[in-house]
């Protein structure tokens, strides 16, 4: 059973279409959300219009629980990728289910800890060359089955990493080539997270 399943323990689902907003960037976060089925895109908008993705969240994530934990304006929007049923959980829920269930706080407090480490991340990776950018990207990236495939494509790469499709093309065919990752339809399988890790920590100048 997946950890967070007590916070939909009585709880009907909320269905969303795709491409469906679910919340949008700087309105209040009076609730987060737990994804039972679907893939949610989030992301940051800019004033001019352009996006820039964070990450791709599954089925077993939660979303928006940053910005409902600090009480502050959410930081990005998330729109269902695919058909995606919810979890809303406000402040009244959490507190009961963490009544019943008082070691899923500490499972919570690790799950923040993720999400900053994740912010951080977009925040330092300009400092990096494209290929450690893409390499750390999935490295972050979450397996959606017992096999280790990540589903993802090289434009949902190069739009959460700030590249073009064409060089994510060449760096995933060179990982490829170095033996370090498979790639399949719209999947990837790491083979080697060491040689990724080590190239992420390279500061050589090319």
């Amino acid at each position: 059973m997946d950890i967070w399943y007590p916070l939909a323990e009585g709880q009907a689902p909320l269905l969303y279409a795709p491409e469906q907003l679910i919340y949008l960037q700087d309105t209040p976060a009076d609730r987060f959300y737990y994804i039972l089925e679907g893939t949610v895109k989030c992301f940051l908008s800019a004033g001019s219009g352009e996006e820039r993705i964070l990450t791709y969240h599954h089925a077993g994530d939660l979303i928006g629980e940053a910005a409902f934990f600090d009480k502050q304006p959410r930081v990005s929007s998330a729109t269902a990728l695919t058909t995606c049923s919810l979890i809303s959980v406000d402040r009244a829920r959490l507190h009961t289910v963490f009544a019943r269930h008082p070691d899923l706080a500490v499972s919570m407090l690790e799950y923040l800890a993720r999400t900053v480490r994740l912010l951080s991340t977009h925040v330092d990776s300009s400092f990096l060359q494209a290929d450690q950018r893409i390499a750390r990207h999935l490295l972050s990236l979450r397996p959606t089955g017992p096999d280790g495939v990540i589903h993802c494509t090289h434009e949902e790469i190069g739009a959460s990493v700030g590249v073009s499709r064409v060089t994510v093309s060449r760096v995933i065919g060179e990982f490829v080539r170095l033996g370090w990752i498979q790639t399949g339809y719209r999947s990837i399988k790491i083979l080697c997270p060491r040689e990724l890790e080590h190239l992420v920590e390279r500061t050589v100048e090319r």
